[in-house]
Protein backbone atom coordinates (compact mmCIF):
# COMPACT_ATOMS: atom_id res chain seq x y z
CA UNK A 1 0.00 0.00 0.00
CA UNK A 2 0.99 3.55 -0.43
CA UNK A 3 2.13 5.48 2.34
CA UNK A 4 1.90 9.57 2.69
CA UNK A 5 3.29 11.42 5.32
CA UNK A 6 1.75 14.69 6.34
CA UNK A 7 1.99 16.86 9.89
CA UNK A 8 -1.85 17.45 9.70
CA UNK A 9 -4.20 15.53 8.84
CA UNK A 10 -8.06 17.50 7.85
CA UNK A 11 -11.15 14.89 7.01
CA UNK A 12 -13.36 17.33 5.63
CA UNK A 13 -13.53 20.48 4.05
CA UNK A 14 -16.18 22.12 5.50
CA UNK A 15 -15.89 25.64 8.04
CA UNK A 16 -14.55 23.11 11.03
CA UNK A 17 -11.96 21.44 9.03
CA UNK A 18 -11.40 24.92 6.43
CA UNK A 19 -10.87 27.04 9.96
CA UNK A 20 -8.36 24.21 12.03
CA UNK A 21 -6.31 24.07 8.49
CA UNK A 22 -6.06 27.50 8.36
CA UNK A 23 -4.55 27.43 12.37
CA UNK A 24 -2.13 24.59 11.32
CA UNK A 25 -0.61 26.22 8.28
CA UNK A 26 1.72 28.02 10.03
CA UNK A 27 3.06 24.81 11.63
CA UNK A 28 3.85 22.41 9.36
CA UNK A 29 2.31 20.50 6.11
CA UNK A 30 -1.68 20.26 6.45
CA UNK A 31 -3.43 17.80 4.09
CA UNK A 32 -7.43 18.69 3.56
CA UNK A 33 -9.07 15.52 2.18
CA UNK A 34 -12.78 15.07 1.15
CA UNK A 35 -14.57 12.90 -0.40
CA UNK A 36 -16.31 14.95 -2.94
CA UNK A 37 -15.47 18.70 -4.05
CA UNK A 38 -14.49 20.78 -1.33
CA UNK A 39 -17.54 23.27 -1.50
CA UNK A 40 -19.95 20.63 -0.95
CA UNK A 41 -20.65 20.11 3.04
CA UNK A 42 -23.62 21.03 5.26
CA UNK A 43 -21.44 24.59 5.24
CA UNK A 44 -22.41 25.42 2.10
CA UNK A 45 -26.33 24.70 2.52
CA UNK A 46 -26.65 27.22 5.36
CA UNK A 47 -28.76 29.68 5.08
CA UNK A 48 -29.60 31.45 8.15
CA UNK A 49 -26.94 32.59 9.21
CA UNK A 50 -24.31 32.56 12.09
CA UNK A 51 -25.40 33.71 15.56
CA UNK A 52 -23.23 36.01 17.49
CA UNK A 53 -23.02 38.63 20.14
CA UNK A 54 -22.06 41.84 18.06
CA UNK A 55 -24.66 44.06 17.92
CA UNK A 56 -25.24 47.38 20.37
CA UNK A 57 -28.16 45.29 22.05
CA UNK A 58 -26.83 42.26 22.47
CA UNK A 59 -24.39 40.59 25.16
CA UNK A 60 -22.19 37.63 25.49
CA UNK A 61 -23.81 36.82 28.76
CA UNK A 62 -27.36 36.77 27.54
CA UNK A 63 -26.30 34.44 24.10
CA UNK A 64 -24.61 32.27 26.43
CA UNK A 65 -28.04 32.04 28.21
CA UNK A 66 -30.31 31.15 25.53
CA UNK A 67 -27.93 28.68 24.36
CA UNK A 68 -28.75 26.91 27.62
CA UNK A 69 -32.38 27.60 27.84
CA UNK A 70 -32.58 25.80 23.75
CA UNK A 71 -30.19 23.12 25.04
CA UNK A 72 -33.39 22.00 27.48
CA UNK A 73 -30.69 21.51 30.22
CA UNK A 74 -28.27 19.33 28.96
CA UNK A 75 -25.64 22.26 27.72
CA UNK A 76 -22.23 21.76 28.83
CA UNK A 77 -21.45 24.99 30.76
CA UNK A 78 -17.99 24.98 30.18
CA UNK A 79 -18.97 24.60 26.37
CA UNK A 80 -20.97 27.10 25.76
CA UNK A 81 -19.14 29.63 27.29
CA UNK A 82 -16.70 29.01 25.19
CA UNK A 83 -18.68 29.49 21.93
CA UNK A 84 -20.01 32.45 23.17
CA UNK A 85 -17.29 34.36 24.02
CA UNK A 86 -14.69 33.23 21.28
CA UNK A 87 -17.68 34.20 18.60
CA UNK A 88 -16.46 37.61 18.60
CA UNK A 89 -13.96 36.86 17.93
CA UNK A 90 -14.06 34.57 15.38
CA UNK A 91 -16.07 36.98 13.29
CA UNK A 92 -13.92 39.71 12.37
CA UNK A 93 -11.15 37.60 10.93
CA UNK A 94 -14.14 36.47 8.70
CA UNK A 95 -14.48 40.00 7.49
CA UNK A 96 -10.87 40.43 7.24
CA UNK A 97 -10.49 37.80 5.11
CA UNK A 98 -13.06 38.95 3.05
CA UNK A 99 -16.74 37.62 4.29
CA UNK A 100 -19.38 40.17 3.11
CA UNK A 101 -21.82 39.92 6.03
CA UNK A 102 -25.45 42.50 4.88
CA UNK A 103 -25.46 45.75 5.91
CA UNK A 104 -28.22 48.35 7.69
CA UNK A 105 -26.17 51.28 6.12
CA UNK A 106 -22.78 50.98 7.60
CA UNK A 107 -23.68 48.69 10.68
CA UNK A 108 -23.90 45.22 10.20
CA UNK A 109 -27.76 43.69 9.72
CA UNK A 110 -28.59 41.32 12.10
CA UNK A 111 -31.92 39.11 12.03
CA UNK A 112 -33.98 37.20 15.02
CA UNK A 113 -34.61 33.62 14.69
CA UNK A 114 -36.23 31.05 17.29
CA UNK A 115 -35.08 30.81 20.91
CA UNK A 116 -33.28 34.09 20.50
CA UNK A 117 -33.92 36.77 22.78
CA UNK A 118 -32.02 39.36 20.92
CA UNK A 119 -31.42 40.23 16.89
CA UNK A 120 -28.01 38.50 16.64
CA UNK A 121 -28.03 36.22 13.41
CA UNK A 122 -25.88 37.89 11.01
CA UNK A 123 -26.78 36.88 7.14
CA UNK A 124 -24.59 37.27 4.01
CA UNK A 125 -26.64 37.63 0.79
CA UNK A 126 -29.84 37.53 2.30
CA UNK A 127 -29.63 33.70 2.61
CA UNK A 128 -26.40 32.10 1.61
CA UNK A 129 -24.43 32.73 4.71
CA UNK A 130 -22.53 29.19 4.65
CA UNK A 131 -21.69 29.90 1.01
CA UNK A 132 -20.03 33.28 1.75
CA UNK A 133 -18.32 31.35 5.06
CA UNK A 134 -17.15 28.45 3.16
CA UNK A 135 -16.06 30.69 0.12
CA UNK A 136 -14.07 32.82 1.95
CA UNK A 137 -12.30 29.84 4.47
CA UNK A 138 -11.68 28.11 0.66
CA UNK A 139 -10.09 31.25 -0.52
CA UNK A 140 -7.65 31.70 2.40
CA UNK A 141 -6.45 28.21 2.59
CA UNK A 142 -5.73 28.37 -1.17
CA UNK A 143 -2.64 31.14 0.25
CA UNK A 144 -1.54 29.18 2.70
CA UNK A 145 1.76 27.32 0.53
CA UNK A 146 1.44 24.51 3.38
CA UNK A 147 -1.96 23.52 2.89
CA UNK A 148 -3.09 20.96 0.20
CA UNK A 149 -6.40 19.54 -0.60
CA UNK A 150 -7.32 16.28 -2.10
CA UNK A 151 -10.77 16.20 -3.22
CA UNK A 152 -13.27 12.90 -3.85
CA UNK A 153 -10.82 10.66 -1.47
CA UNK A 154 -12.92 8.65 1.10
CA UNK A 155 -11.74 7.65 4.19
CA UNK A 156 -11.89 3.83 5.52
CA UNK A 157 -10.66 3.79 8.41
CA UNK A 158 -8.68 5.50 10.96
CA UNK A 159 -5.44 4.18 11.56
CA UNK A 160 -4.36 4.00 15.55
CA UNK A 161 -2.15 1.84 17.19
CA UNK A 162 -2.11 1.40 21.24
CA UNK A 163 -4.86 4.12 21.47
CA UNK A 164 -3.05 6.81 19.53
CA UNK A 165 -4.15 7.63 15.71
CA UNK A 166 -1.71 8.29 13.51
CA UNK A 167 -3.73 8.93 10.45
CA UNK A 168 -5.98 7.28 7.80
CA UNK A 169 -6.83 4.67 5.12
CA UNK A 170 -7.72 6.51 2.26
CA UNK A 171 -9.29 5.34 -0.87
CA UNK A 172 -9.05 8.17 -3.94
CA UNK A 173 -9.53 6.89 -7.67
CA UNK A 174 -9.86 3.30 -6.75
CA UNK A 175 -6.54 3.03 -4.77
CA UNK A 176 -5.73 2.37 -1.61
CA UNK A 177 -3.54 4.45 0.26
CA UNK A 178 -2.40 5.14 4.31
CA UNK A 179 -1.82 8.77 5.14
CA UNK A 180 0.30 9.49 7.99
CA UNK A 181 -0.25 12.52 10.75
CA UNK A 182 1.01 13.69 13.90
CA UNK A 183 -2.27 14.71 14.40
CA UNK A 184 -5.81 13.76 12.66
CA UNK A 185 -9.15 16.11 12.75
CA UNK A 186 -12.40 15.31 11.98
CA UNK A 187 -14.74 17.55 10.10
CA UNK A 188 -16.85 15.19 8.38
CA UNK A 189 -20.23 17.02 9.36
CA UNK A 190 -23.33 15.33 10.06
CA UNK A 191 -24.87 12.34 9.16
CA UNK A 192 -28.99 13.64 7.96
CA UNK A 193 -29.02 11.32 5.24
CA UNK A 194 -29.91 8.14 7.97
CA UNK A 195 -33.11 9.52 7.26
CA UNK A 196 -35.93 9.42 4.20
CA UNK A 197 -36.23 12.83 4.44
CA UNK A 198 -33.47 15.48 5.32
CA UNK A 199 -32.17 18.43 4.37
CA UNK A 200 -28.72 17.60 4.43
CA UNK A 201 -26.53 17.56 1.03
CA UNK A 202 -25.72 13.94 -0.04
CA UNK A 203 -22.13 13.53 1.53
CA UNK A 204 -23.70 14.04 4.55
CA UNK A 205 -23.98 10.13 5.81
CA UNK A 206 -22.07 9.84 9.47
CA UNK A 207 -18.56 8.54 8.12
CA UNK A 208 -16.25 10.51 10.61
CA UNK A 209 -19.28 9.33 13.52
CA UNK A 210 -18.88 5.63 12.02
CA UNK A 211 -15.16 5.40 11.58
CA UNK A 212 -14.33 7.30 14.56
CA UNK A 213 -16.40 4.67 16.43
CA UNK A 214 -14.76 1.78 14.70
CA UNK A 215 -11.09 3.09 16.20
CA UNK A 216 -12.78 2.95 19.60
CA UNK A 217 -13.42 6.64 20.36
CA UNK A 218 -16.79 7.45 22.64
CA UNK A 219 -20.17 8.69 20.60
CA UNK A 220 -22.32 10.27 22.74
CA UNK A 221 -25.61 11.60 22.67
CA UNK A 222 -26.27 10.35 19.50
CA UNK A 223 -30.15 10.21 20.25
CA UNK A 224 -30.30 14.15 19.42
CA UNK A 225 -31.30 14.66 15.82
CA UNK A 226 -32.81 18.15 15.08
CA UNK A 227 -35.04 18.26 12.98
CA UNK A 228 -35.78 20.91 10.70
CA UNK A 229 -39.87 21.95 11.16
CA UNK A 230 -39.81 23.77 7.73
CA UNK A 231 -38.41 21.72 4.53
CA UNK A 232 -40.03 22.58 1.38
CA UNK A 233 -42.90 19.62 0.47
CA UNK A 234 -43.52 18.99 -3.18
CA UNK A 235 -43.27 15.46 -4.63
CA UNK A 236 -41.11 16.90 -7.72
CA UNK A 237 -38.80 19.23 -5.29
CA UNK A 238 -36.04 18.19 -3.60
CA UNK A 239 -36.23 18.56 0.89
CA UNK A 240 -35.37 22.16 0.33
CA UNK A 241 -34.50 24.20 4.03
CA UNK A 242 -36.97 27.20 4.59
CA UNK A 243 -34.60 29.17 6.75
CA UNK A 244 -35.95 30.35 10.29
CA UNK A 245 -35.24 33.34 9.66
CA UNK A 246 -38.38 33.71 7.52
CA UNK A 247 -40.22 33.40 10.68
CA UNK A 248 -37.67 35.97 12.42
CA UNK A 249 -38.96 38.20 9.72
CA UNK A 250 -42.74 37.70 10.48
CA UNK A 251 -43.59 34.33 8.56
CA UNK A 252 -46.38 32.44 10.01
CA UNK A 253 -47.21 28.58 9.94
CA UNK A 254 -50.71 27.15 9.31
CA UNK A 255 -52.51 24.25 8.89
CA UNK A 256 -54.13 22.87 5.66
CA UNK A 257 -57.24 24.60 6.57
CA UNK A 258 -55.30 27.99 6.92
CA UNK A 259 -55.51 28.49 10.80
CA UNK A 260 -52.35 29.23 12.63
CA UNK A 261 -51.62 26.53 15.40
CA UNK A 262 -48.26 27.57 17.03
CA UNK A 263 -49.94 29.55 20.32
CA UNK A 264 -51.87 26.33 21.37
CA UNK A 265 -47.94 24.33 21.39
CA UNK A 266 -46.04 27.34 22.96
CA UNK A 267 -46.04 30.99 24.19
CA UNK A 268 -43.53 31.54 21.84
CA UNK A 269 -45.62 30.65 18.83
CA UNK A 270 -43.98 30.47 15.33
CA UNK A 271 -40.70 31.22 17.03
CA UNK A 272 -40.70 28.62 19.97
CA UNK A 273 -37.22 26.14 19.87
CA UNK A 274 -37.44 23.70 16.66
CA UNK A 275 -38.15 20.59 18.55
CA UNK A 276 -41.60 21.82 19.88
CA UNK A 277 -42.33 23.42 16.32
CA UNK A 278 -41.35 20.10 14.42
CA UNK A 279 -43.68 17.67 16.86
CA UNK A 280 -46.40 20.62 16.34
CA UNK A 281 -46.44 20.28 13.00
CA UNK A 282 -46.33 16.54 13.16
CA UNK A 283 -49.56 16.61 15.24
CA UNK A 284 -51.49 19.44 13.02
CA UNK A 285 -50.66 16.55 9.89
CA UNK A 286 -51.80 14.05 11.64
CA UNK A 287 -55.31 15.80 12.89
CA UNK A 288 -56.26 17.18 9.57
CA UNK A 289 -54.80 14.11 7.79
CA UNK A 290 -52.79 16.28 5.70
CA UNK A 291 -48.74 15.41 4.63
CA UNK A 292 -47.97 19.10 5.26
CA UNK A 293 -48.42 22.23 7.03
CA UNK A 294 -47.87 25.82 5.15
CA UNK A 295 -45.70 28.56 5.77
CA UNK A 296 -47.37 31.82 5.23
CA UNK A 297 -45.29 34.96 3.87
CA UNK A 298 -47.95 36.44 1.24
CA UNK A 299 -48.63 39.34 3.96
CA UNK A 300 -45.33 40.66 4.01
CA UNK A 301 -43.94 43.22 1.20
CA UNK A 302 -42.87 41.00 -1.85
CA UNK A 303 -39.92 43.35 -2.19
CA UNK A 304 -38.63 42.74 0.51
CA UNK A 305 -38.93 38.79 1.30
CA UNK A 306 -37.26 38.67 -2.44
CA UNK A 307 -34.48 41.08 -1.25
CA UNK A 308 -34.35 39.11 1.79
CA UNK A 309 -34.41 35.56 0.92
CA UNK A 310 -33.22 35.31 -2.61
CA UNK A 311 -31.87 31.87 -3.02
CA UNK A 312 -35.38 30.73 -1.54
CA UNK A 313 -37.32 32.91 -3.40
CA UNK A 314 -35.27 31.31 -6.86
CA UNK A 315 -35.65 28.20 -5.69
CA UNK A 316 -39.18 27.64 -4.99
CA UNK A 317 -40.04 29.30 -8.04
CA UNK A 318 -38.13 26.64 -10.37
CA UNK A 319 -40.68 24.06 -8.43
CA UNK A 320 -43.92 26.63 -9.23
CA UNK A 321 -43.97 28.02 -6.17
CA UNK A 322 -43.90 31.60 -5.29
CA UNK A 323 -43.10 32.39 -1.47
CA UNK A 324 -44.53 35.94 -2.12
CA UNK A 325 -47.81 35.14 -3.42
CA UNK A 326 -48.73 31.41 -2.00
CA UNK A 327 -48.73 29.85 0.78
CA UNK A 328 -45.82 27.37 0.95
CA UNK A 329 -46.33 23.67 1.79
CA UNK A 330 -43.66 22.47 4.59
CA UNK A 331 -43.28 19.53 6.54
CA UNK A 332 -40.58 18.46 8.85
CA UNK A 333 -37.29 17.16 8.07
CA UNK A 334 -33.82 15.60 9.82
CA UNK A 335 -31.40 18.81 9.99
CA UNK A 336 -28.60 18.39 12.77
CA UNK A 337 -26.62 15.67 14.81
CA UNK A 338 -26.17 17.44 18.44
CA UNK A 339 -24.23 14.41 19.56
CA UNK A 340 -21.34 12.99 18.24
CA UNK A 341 -17.84 12.30 19.22
CA UNK A 342 -17.20 12.95 22.22
CA UNK A 343 -14.50 16.04 22.92
CA UNK A 344 -13.35 18.39 25.15
CA UNK A 345 -13.75 21.83 24.96
CA UNK A 346 -10.06 21.98 22.98
CA UNK A 347 -11.92 19.46 20.29
CA UNK A 348 -9.60 16.55 22.00
CA UNK A 349 -11.01 13.30 21.87
CA UNK A 350 -10.78 9.57 23.92
CA UNK A 351 -8.02 8.59 21.54
CA UNK A 352 -4.62 10.34 21.31
CA UNK A 353 -3.91 12.51 18.70
CA UNK A 354 -7.43 12.35 17.12
CA UNK A 355 -9.51 15.64 17.65
CA UNK A 356 -12.92 16.51 15.93
CA UNK A 357 -15.18 19.76 15.39
CA UNK A 358 -17.91 20.60 14.03
CA UNK A 359 -21.15 18.71 13.69
CA UNK A 360 -19.44 15.52 13.75
CA UNK A 361 -18.11 16.38 17.10
CA UNK A 362 -19.96 16.52 20.82
CA UNK A 363 -18.59 19.19 23.16
CA UNK A 364 -22.48 19.27 24.88
CA UNK A 365 -22.74 22.79 23.45
CA UNK A 366 -26.31 22.07 21.62
CA UNK A 367 -27.02 20.12 24.83
CA UNK A 368 -30.58 18.19 23.71
CA UNK A 369 -31.51 21.13 20.94
CA UNK A 370 -29.10 23.43 19.27
CA UNK A 371 -30.49 27.04 19.28
CA UNK A 372 -30.63 28.34 15.65
CA UNK A 373 -27.54 29.55 14.00
CA UNK A 374 -25.19 28.38 16.51
CA UNK A 375 -23.66 25.83 14.34
CA UNK A 376 -21.51 27.67 11.86
CA UNK A 377 -20.16 29.48 14.96
CA UNK A 378 -19.71 26.31 16.43
CA UNK A 379 -17.73 25.39 13.55
CA UNK A 380 -15.46 28.99 13.45
CA UNK A 381 -14.74 28.27 17.25
CA UNK A 382 -13.77 24.73 17.55
CA UNK A 383 -12.37 24.24 14.29
CA UNK A 384 -9.83 27.17 15.41
CA UNK A 385 -9.55 25.37 19.04
CA UNK A 386 -8.50 21.62 17.52
CA UNK A 387 -6.18 23.29 15.08
CA UNK A 388 -4.82 25.16 18.38
CA UNK A 389 -4.86 21.91 20.00
CA UNK A 390 -3.39 19.47 17.00
CA UNK A 391 -0.11 21.76 17.09
CA UNK A 392 0.68 20.27 20.35
CA UNK A 393 -0.54 16.78 19.61
CA UNK A 394 0.97 13.44 21.22
CA UNK A 395 2.19 11.46 18.22
CA UNK A 396 6.08 12.39 17.83
CA UNK A 397 8.31 11.44 14.85
CA UNK A 398 9.61 8.56 16.20
CA UNK A 399 5.91 7.45 16.69
CA UNK A 400 5.45 7.90 12.94
CA UNK A 401 8.17 6.17 12.05
CA UNK A 402 7.20 2.93 14.09
CA UNK A 403 4.03 3.41 11.74
CA UNK A 404 6.28 3.38 8.84
CA UNK A 405 8.35 0.40 9.65
CA UNK A 406 4.91 -1.87 10.30
CA UNK A 407 3.50 -3.59 7.36
CA UNK A 408 0.41 -1.80 6.64
CA UNK A 409 -2.16 -3.48 5.16
CA UNK A 410 -6.18 -2.95 4.62
CA UNK A 411 -7.70 -5.83 2.55
CA UNK A 412 -10.99 -4.58 0.66
CA UNK A 413 -13.84 -6.74 -0.42
CA UNK A 414 -15.74 -5.37 -3.28
CA UNK A 415 -19.26 -6.43 -4.70
CA UNK A 416 -22.01 -6.05 -2.24
CA UNK A 417 -24.51 -6.62 -4.87
CA UNK A 418 -26.06 -5.04 -7.93
CA UNK A 419 -26.57 -1.46 -7.84
CA UNK A 420 -30.31 -2.00 -7.29
CA UNK A 421 -29.62 -4.43 -4.40
CA UNK A 422 -27.42 -1.13 -3.23
CA UNK A 423 -30.16 1.23 -3.84
CA UNK A 424 -33.02 -1.09 -1.70
CA UNK A 425 -30.95 -1.20 1.55
CA UNK A 426 -30.32 2.57 1.48
CA UNK A 427 -33.78 3.44 0.58
CA UNK A 428 -35.41 0.86 2.65
CA UNK A 429 -32.86 2.29 6.03
CA UNK A 430 -33.82 5.39 5.28
CA UNK A 431 -37.48 4.57 5.38
CA UNK A 432 -36.90 2.88 8.71
CA UNK A 433 -35.37 5.42 10.55
CA UNK A 434 -37.50 8.23 9.12
CA UNK A 435 -40.54 6.01 10.00
CA UNK A 436 -39.72 4.42 13.46
CA UNK A 437 -36.97 6.65 14.40
CA UNK A 438 -37.73 9.81 13.87
CA UNK A 439 -39.34 13.07 15.59
CA UNK A 440 -42.22 10.64 17.52
CA UNK A 441 -40.71 7.74 18.88
CA UNK A 442 -41.30 4.69 21.55
CA UNK A 443 -40.37 1.42 22.58
CA UNK A 444 -42.42 -0.18 20.01
CA UNK A 445 -41.07 1.44 17.02
CA UNK A 446 -37.38 1.23 17.98
CA UNK A 447 -37.70 -2.55 18.69
CA UNK A 448 -38.45 -2.15 15.06
CA UNK A 449 -36.45 -0.53 13.84
CA UNK A 450 -33.54 -2.54 15.81
CA UNK A 451 -34.84 -5.74 14.48
CA UNK A 452 -34.87 -4.72 10.94
CA UNK A 453 -31.40 -2.82 11.14
CA UNK A 454 -30.09 -6.46 12.52
CA UNK A 455 -30.82 -8.15 9.29
CA UNK A 456 -28.09 -6.17 7.48
CA UNK A 457 -25.64 -6.09 10.56
CA UNK A 458 -23.71 -8.71 7.87
CA UNK A 459 -22.80 -5.22 6.05
CA UNK A 460 -21.03 -3.88 8.72
CA UNK A 461 -18.40 -6.98 9.11
CA UNK A 462 -16.96 -6.13 5.19
CA UNK A 463 -14.56 -3.77 3.92
CA UNK A 464 -15.85 -2.15 0.63
CA UNK A 465 -13.92 -0.21 -1.45
CA UNK A 466 -16.88 1.96 -3.87
CA UNK A 467 -17.85 4.85 -2.41
CA UNK A 468 -21.75 3.80 -2.36
CA UNK A 469 -20.99 0.70 -0.89
CA UNK A 470 -18.94 2.66 1.75
CA UNK A 471 -21.57 5.43 3.00
CA UNK A 472 -24.11 2.33 3.42
CA UNK A 473 -22.05 0.59 5.81
CA UNK A 474 -21.58 3.78 7.60
CA UNK A 475 -24.94 4.70 7.68
CA UNK A 476 -26.22 1.32 9.29
CA UNK A 477 -23.39 2.09 11.68
CA UNK A 478 -24.98 5.40 12.79
CA UNK A 479 -28.37 4.02 12.60
CA UNK A 480 -28.12 1.11 14.98
CA UNK A 481 -26.09 3.99 17.59
CA UNK A 482 -28.93 6.41 17.18
CA UNK A 483 -31.64 3.29 17.80
CA UNK A 484 -29.56 2.07 20.75
CA UNK A 485 -29.26 5.57 22.41
CA UNK A 486 -32.58 6.78 21.77
CA UNK A 487 -33.93 2.85 23.49
CA UNK A 488 -31.84 3.79 26.11
CA UNK A 489 -33.32 6.91 27.37
CA UNK A 490 -36.30 6.29 28.41
CA UNK A 491 -37.54 10.30 29.03
CA UNK A 492 -38.23 13.37 27.02
CA UNK A 493 -36.13 15.99 26.97
CA UNK A 494 -34.96 18.59 23.56
CA UNK A 495 -34.94 16.75 20.50
CA UNK A 496 -35.75 13.99 21.34
CA UNK A 497 -39.16 12.51 22.41
CA UNK A 498 -40.74 9.31 23.36
CA UNK A 499 -44.44 9.42 23.14
CA UNK A 500 -44.46 5.99 25.75
CA UNK A 501 -42.28 7.72 28.21
CA UNK A 502 -43.28 11.71 28.08
CA UNK A 503 -41.71 13.07 31.12
CA UNK A 504 -38.59 15.41 31.63
CA UNK A 505 -37.92 14.25 34.64
CA UNK A 506 -34.70 11.96 35.54
CA UNK A 507 -33.49 13.03 31.96
CA UNK A 508 -30.09 14.82 33.24
CA UNK A 509 -27.76 12.46 32.13
CA UNK A 510 -25.46 12.08 28.98
CA UNK A 511 -25.75 8.48 26.76
CA UNK A 512 -22.32 7.35 25.67
CA UNK A 513 -21.26 4.18 23.55
CA UNK A 514 -18.24 2.77 22.39
CA UNK A 515 -16.94 -0.17 20.38
CA UNK A 516 -17.11 -3.71 22.30
CA UNK A 517 -18.35 -1.25 25.65
CA UNK A 518 -22.36 -0.77 25.11
CA UNK A 519 -24.35 1.71 25.99
CA UNK A 520 -23.47 3.72 29.30
CA UNK A 521 -25.13 6.49 31.26
CA UNK A 522 -22.78 9.57 31.49
CA UNK A 523 -23.47 11.96 34.63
Amino acid sequence: MEIERTDFLIIGSGVAGLRAAIELAPHGKVTVITKDQPEESSTEYAQGGVAVALSDEDRVGIHYEDTLRAGDGLCRKEAVEVLVREGPERIPELIEWGAEFDKEGTKLDFTMEAAHSKRRILHAQGDATGREIEKVLINKVKTLKSASKYPFAFSLDLIVRDGKCYGAYVMQKGKKKAIVANATVLATGGAGQVFARTTNPFVATGDGMAIAYRAGAVLENMEFVQFHPTALFSPSAPQFLLSESMRGEGAVLRNINGQTFMKKYHPGGDLAPRDVVSRAIMSEMVKTHSPHVYLDLTHLDKEFVKKRFPAIYSTCLEYDVDITATMVPISPAAHYMMGGVKTDTNAKTGIEGLYAAGEVASTGVHGANRLASNSLLEGLVFGARAGQAAVDGPVKEDDLDEVFRETVSLDGQSGFGTIAQYDEVRSRLRQLMWEKAGIIRCEKSLSKARGALNEWKWILDKIFMSRRELELKNMLQVAHIITESAMERTCSVGAHYRSDHKQREGCDYYTAVQKDAGISRLT
